[in-house]
């Protein structure tokens, strides 16, 4: 029987928890978790934190650029060295309030711009995954399948999550088509749900263009600001259970922290 992980990004409000976030406990096997920059607070990771627990769902960061104005999807110019502070802040930010929830952190997956930069530029790949191998080499790091994220995490010899996006269109070459071209945001639930049996079972996906693209699937993904989430993720699972294949979280349910110790 074929195994995938089912992710969505998660946490991305500030005071109230999303009426989808709460939905898509029940169907995500896996969260990455916005870390306060491009969207979310301390309270929103501790509430989705305690969200997950609650549901058995593996927890994951999900750093991105410090760029709020434009949630993240903005293309940002920054050095190896800021990229690596930048994510080392973040995650580090998670892991306290996980942490303060006797939870640890199971997986890190980039957000927006700095996700797809990171997919085509080795440099900034290999920031990231340096990144994430110093604050902990035992997490799974979540890239663009085929992408040079995931060799950057596999040079960092880190265990890597090959990801595809049920929910987004694919351009020819593999990438994910950029938000501005129409079509590239897919909200009907039935086209989705098919293209993730076949993105699993097949190991294709296709583009825009009408290409049948080659892709990996171990995780796939549906945007927690996707209209309708929750729905779309729920007829994914139903779907994939329907073709065979069985939902896990990739890391394995986020472990708890051991008990501290006497002072």
């Amino acid at each position: 029987m074929r195994v995938v992980d089912l992710n969505a990004d998660v946490g991305e409000w500030h005071v109230t928890p999303s009426t989808a976030d709460v939905e898509l406990m029940s169907v995500i096997s896996s969260a990455n978790i916005a870390c306060g920059l491009h969207a979310g607070s301390a309270e929103a990771m501790a509430v989705t934190v305690q969200l997950c627990s609650a549901h058995a769902v593996a927890i994951g960061a999900h750093p991105s650029f410090d760029d709020r104005e434009h949630f993240g999807r903005r293309e940002v110019v920054a050095s190896s060295a800021e990229v690596w502070s930048l994510l080392s802040r973040q995650l580090e930010a998670l892991a306290y309030v996980a942490g303060g929830l006797n939870v640890r952190v199971g997986h890190v997956k980039p957000h927006g711009a700095l996700y797809n930069m990171a997919a085509r530029d080795r440099t900034l790949a290999d920031a990231v995954a340096g990144a994430v191998a110093r604050f902990d080499p035992g997490v799974v790091l979540f890239g663009l399948a085929g992408s040079e994220l995931i060799r950057g995490g596999e040079r960092a010899n880190l265990r890597t999550a090959s990801e595809v996006f049920a929910d987004r269109s694919y351009l020819a070459d593999g990438s994910l088509a950029p938000r501005s071209v129409p079509g590239a945001v897919i909200d009907d639930a039935d086209l989705v749900a098919a293209r993730a049996v076949m993105m699993v079972r097949e190991q294709t996906v296709q583009a825009l263009d009408g290409t049948r693209v080659r892709v990996a699937a171990e995780t796939i993904c549906v945007h927690g600001d996707t209209p309708g989430a929750a729905n779309l993720a729920r007829r994914v699972r139903q779907a994939l259970e329907a073709a065979g294949v069985q939902i896990e979280a990739i890391s394995g349910r986020s472990p708890a922290l051991p008990p501290p110790g006497p002072v």
